[in-house]
């Protein structure tokens, strides 16, 4: 006899209550399709993180995850000004590489970025700041 896999969706629904987010709802959906720690794996986050998130309980930084599920598993894209339509997934990532001079895209990242070089003034309103 097997063991009953846990309904992510009830425990997320349970914790957010009637408002619950639809990111909320996506993520919890992955996890019983697969399990919190596949899911967080996916996302590049831990499965102790996934289970905060959906009991509620995370003290991270929600906009960045929820960035990552979006992008990941709602596919939701960004206009980059480098790499133009990307996920926000992929977004988040890129924010997070670091400056390397050797490679012209990663300058050109890094400055559309933050609005600085040769994008003075026109900081991309996807940028989280440190990302890290």
């Amino acid at each position: 006899m097997s063991t009953p896999r846990p309904d992510n969706v009830a425990t997320a629904r349970a914790a957010w209550g009637k408002d619950c987010p639809d990111w909320i709802v996506a993520l919890a959906r992955a996890c019983d399709q697969m399990s919190q720690n596949a899911a967080g794996k996916r996302l590049g986050v831990s499965g102790a993180a996934v289970n905060q998130v959906l009991r509620r309980r995370y003290a991270g930084r929600m906009d960045r995850l929820e960035a990552r599920v979006r992008g990941e598993l709602m596919r939701a894209t960004v206009m980059c000004p480098v790499l133009e339509e990307i996920s926000s997934r992929q977004c988040q990532d890129e924010q997070r590489r670091a400056f390397a001079t050797t490679n012209p895209q990663r300058v050109r990242l890094y400055h559309a970025c933050r609005g600085t070089g040769p994008f003075a003034g026109r900081r991309c309103k996807h940028y989280r700041g440190d990302a890290s």
